[in-house]
């Protein structure tokens, strides 16, 4: 198995280029995902998470009430900085579990990264960074396409890693400054150059 970090800033594009990946036989592992897995009802974290930042964080059946948590854990650093410190190291842990369970077997796990600096310890384990980046101006106007409103884009850009750090970590960069289809003919062109595609070929 060959495993790849993607990681990028919003609307870098980054989605974009895991469902290309996907479509050409990648294995996708969305960080996202896992978050939620790890924060099921029942789950350990969702105890941590309701005894820091009350019970009514989560609802009669025991699920997170996500929106609840979000205004209490983002309302200040310090809320902020528990909520990472009771849910990254479960989303650390299973997402070295799922590349431990496919390690032997062919093909290309992709694990898309919302977050890369939350998860620098995990870098050993990633064959390749890939990193999408786009021009924060670009990225702008396509957050608006999508509906999310402008002062809600610069607040989430703010708070992100900057893609000079991105691109300090990364093993290969992706620029996406064009329209889909040049990205499609960027994502071809590493898919490619990777001996390992399909999982019929053996890496040399």
């Amino acid at each position: 198995m060959y495993t790849v970090f993607l990681c990028g800033g919003i609307a870098s594009g980054k989605s974009t280029v895991s469902r290309m990946l996907r479509e050409r036989g990648a294995r996708i592992i969305d960080l996202d995902e896992v978050s939620r897995e790890v924060t099921a009802p029942g789950a350990e974290a969702c105890q941590v998470l309701a005894q820091a930042f009350g019970a009514d964080v989560l609802d009669d059946r025991g699920a997170l009430r996500r929106d609840v948590l979000a205004q209490r854990a983002f309302a200040t650093p310090q809320g902020t900085a528990t909520l990472e410190q009771v849910v990254h190291p479960h989303i650390r842990a299973r997402l070295a579990q799922l590349l431990e369970e496919n390690r032997a077997m062919a093909g290309m796990a992709v694990v898309e990264i919302p977050l890369l600096d939350r998860v620098e310890d995990l870098l050993p384990l990633a064959d390749e960074v890939l990193c999408v980046t786009c021009p924060l101006e670009v990225r702008r106007v396509r957050a608006q396409q999508r509906g999310m409103e402008p002062a809600d884009f610069d607040a989430r850009a703010s708070r992100q890693i900057t893609d000079e750090y991105l691109v300090a970590h990364a093993t290969t960069v992706l620029t996406n400054d064009g329209n889909e289809a040049d990205l499609k003919r960027k994502v071809a062109a590493w898919w490619d150059e990777r001996p390992l595609r399909n999982g019929k070929e053996a890496w040399k």
